[in-house]
């Protein structure tokens, strides 16, 4: 049983649900295509991240407004019974998810010399997508490194927005960031997992939630770098202590499982997946803490999880969501949650060809 040390001395409980078998398999038997990795770097020796606090957070909403979204919280149209499951529709942002929040916040912030140096970043694409955006509001010049794995259709949306992408095997990428590669460069750097800026602008997100769905019970929320849960959690745990935050993420790709699981950063080799915005293979020495501290458990998803949400989503509530942003409501609809939840669709970055392929398996099925 994988248990943990909870926030604000909650008892230690079960903090791994498998959605696709409930339960039915032991932990290791689960990482279907996934191996250990652990004699890989887990962090670049830096202090841990700590929690945006929620004046940061109101204060990002502020600097933000009028350019990000307050995005929509939809109802799930296709549940036949039960309580009722809630969309976050971060697909809907500018740029294409969530990212734009934090991206912004943190480029709003910097002095306007600073600004005049260009911004960059690393990403598996939609921070880059985010970050192009905010670089033409701002009229400045923006590159990033990109794993060169990442898909077509985010790294066209990266050059479309004016960032010049660098891609760079993905061992490549990890060694820049965990050896600070960015120090040497002229560009402003932001990093799209633990910077403060970052967390407090995603910390946004857990704001609007509560305020529109006070009777929560959890929220799902898809886990790659960490970033995201770390910042929506840590609002949800100040204001709302009650309301579990359930971190997901695929089979394919359990790092934070494997973290907790181990009670330390843990590499896993991950395995191919649809949700490649996810597939971050460990959640970093500096994030770690903060994100064991705000997640109740983890819930993992199958690709025909992820792909059936994706479908539901875009027949159902004609929404467009990519794999990782799909992750979310997979979880919960293989759980039925006892109450009312709230899911947070991350982003929106799919391919047409892929999107059509999983339509007409639907469809067929």
């Amino acid at each position: 049983m994988l248990r943990g040390r909870g926030r604000r001395g909650r008892r230690p409980k079960d903090r791994l649900t498998d959605v696709h078998t409930l339960r039915s398999d032991p932990f290791r038997q689960r990482w279907t295509g996934v191996e250990r990795m652990s004699e890989m770097r887990t962090g670049s020796g830096g202090p841990p991240i700590p929690p945006p606090s929620i004046r940061d957070v109101e204060e990002a909403a502020r600097r933000i407004e009028g350019v990000a979204l307050r995005t929509p919280l939809l109802r799930y149209k296709t549940m036949e019974d039960g309580e009722p499951v809630w969309l976050k529709a971060e697909c809907l942002q500018p740029a294409g998810s969530f990212k734009l929040r934090g991206v912004l916040n943190w480029g709003m912030s910097l002095s306007p010399a600073e600004r005049e140096r260009g911004l960059s970043t690393q990403s598996a694409g939609n921070t880059a997508q985010a970050l192009g955006y905010v670089a033409r509001l701002l009229g400045v010049p923006a590159r990033s490194l990109l794993p060169d794995s990442a898909p077509r259709v985010k790294v066209d949306g990266v050059r479309s927005y004016g960032v010049t992408p660098v891609p760079v095997p993905f061992s490549a990428l990890m060694d820049y960031v965990f050896d600070r590669g960015w120090e040497g460069e002229p560009y402003s750097y932001l990093n799209p997992w633990g910077d403060p800026s970052m967390l407090a602008g995603s910390g946004t997100i857990g704001m609007e939630i509560l305020d529109e769905l006070p009777e929560l019970k959890a929220v799902y929320i898809p886990v790659g770098g960490g970033g995201l849960v770390a910042a929506i959690g840590s609002v949800i745990k100040e204001l709302r202590p009650a309301v579990e935050v359930v971190g997901v993420q695929s089979t394919a790709c359990p790092s934070l499982g494997a973290a907790l699981e181990a009670g330390e950063p843990t590499w896993v080799q991950a395995g191919a997946t649809i949700c490649d915005g996810t597939t971050v293979p460990v959640v970093v020495d500096e994030m770690y803490p903060l994100v064991s501290s705000v997640v109740d458990r983890v819930a993992l998803v199958s690709e025909d999880d992820v792909r059936a949400a994706i479908a539901s989503l875009a027949l159902g509530n004609k929404l467009v969501v990519e794999g990782s942003g799909a992750m979310s409501l997979a979880a919960a609809l293989g759980e039925r949650p006892d109450g009312p939840v709230a899911c947070v669709l991350s982003g929106g970055s799919i391919g047409a060809n892929r999107l059509a392929e999983i339509l007409t398996t639907a469809a067929e099925g």
